[in-house]
């Protein structure tokens, strides 16, 4: 056999240096792979919110400081609740009022949960906590409510009935949020709106037209009996002025005719014949018409003055 046909495996065996780089390339992908754990199962806790770290389903710890925090890979699972003020909008509810009269109360309340741990172990999940806090308000408020009549509720002005209505609604609640270790603390109630029920808002409407037309007529009365009386006011003012100015208006014709009478009679005073003259003439205005016939004799003053004889 000649030389030719002889390999020599250890000539082609791997270099202690191409050994080398296997070992850093395999090193590297290990830290890489470490590196891509550790910083997956790294977590921020920010400000406003809780962390909550859970191990096979149950909660190991809660973070609530701001910073950076840390899990164990593959076995603990992170989920967040908010640390902050909720708002949570109660689903509209009918409530009977002290004088028997039901209404559509609709409010919202502000919440935050105080003790996450206590809400999770007690409650399992927010919408349920929201769920609990609901029925919980509700029921405060039917009993609050059913304290009040309708004209108290409705009515803005009536502050004396209603009181600190909000405050209790809020204290009763917390109570029974703490009695049960649920976790969670109602900061606020407000009310929203007070509606009637669809089939009480016809009839309260025709009621309150019907008030209105009332109250309205009872204006125009008013009205009426205001204008009435102003008229009769006036019409007495008018007739006490018309009698005092008749009044002055015959003392003045009076005082007139007194001295026209002054001046005539001294007048004919002085001329007597003219005197007669003249109310002779005067009573022919007064006896003698168209068809008047006098008879008289021909010597006779009155039937020569007549004939225009004066001498």
């Amino acid at each position: 056999m000649s030389d030719e046909n002889i390999v020599d495996l250890n000539e082609r065996r791997p270099s202690d240096e191409w050994r080398k780089y296997v070992k850093l390339g395999a090193i590297a992908i290990i830290l890489i792979a470490l590196l891509a754990t550790i910083i997956s199962n790294l977590f921020i806790v920010e400000q406003g919110e809780y962390k909550v770290v859970r191990q096979f389903g149950e909660v190991v710890r809660i973070e609530d400081e701001p910073g950076l925090s840390y899990k164990i890979p593959f076995i603990q699972t992170v989920s967040t609740l908010p640390k902050y003020q909720l708002i949570y909008d109660i689903p509209p509810a009918e409530i009977n009022t002290r004088d028997q009269k039901r209404v559509l109360a609709d409010h919202y309340a502000v919440w935050r949960i105080e003790n996450p741990q206590l809400m999770i172990s007690n409650t399992v999940t927010q919408e349920r906590a929201e769920a609990i806090m609901g029925e919980l308000i509700f029921s405060a408020i039917r009993a609050e409510l059913g304290q009040l009549e309708f004209d108290e509720i409705i009515n803005e002005d009536e502050t004396s009935s209603r009181g600190s209505f909000n405050e209790l609604v809020r204290d009763r609640v917390n109570e029974a949020l703490e009695r049960n270790q649920y976790g969670i603390v109602l900061t606020d109630v407000r009310m929203k709106r007070t509606d009637l029920p669809q089939e009480n808002e016809e009839a309260v409407y025709s009621r309150m037209i019907s008030e209105r037309h009332a109250t309205a007529q009872e204006y125009l009365s008013q009205g009426d009996a205001e204008a009435n009386r102003i008229q009769s006011n006036t019409d007495r003012e008018v007739t006490e002025i018309l009698a005092t100015a008749n009044a002055d208006a015959n003392e003045i014709v009076g005082e007139g005719e007194a001295e026209a009478a002054r001046i005539y009679n001294e007048s004919f005073g002085r001329d007597t014949e003219f005197y007669q003259l003249y109310r002779t003439l005067e009573s022919y205005e007064t006896t003698i018409g168209d068809d008047t016939v006098i008879v008289l004799p021909s010597n006779s003053p009155y039937a020569r003055i007549l004939m225009g004889f004066t001498e």
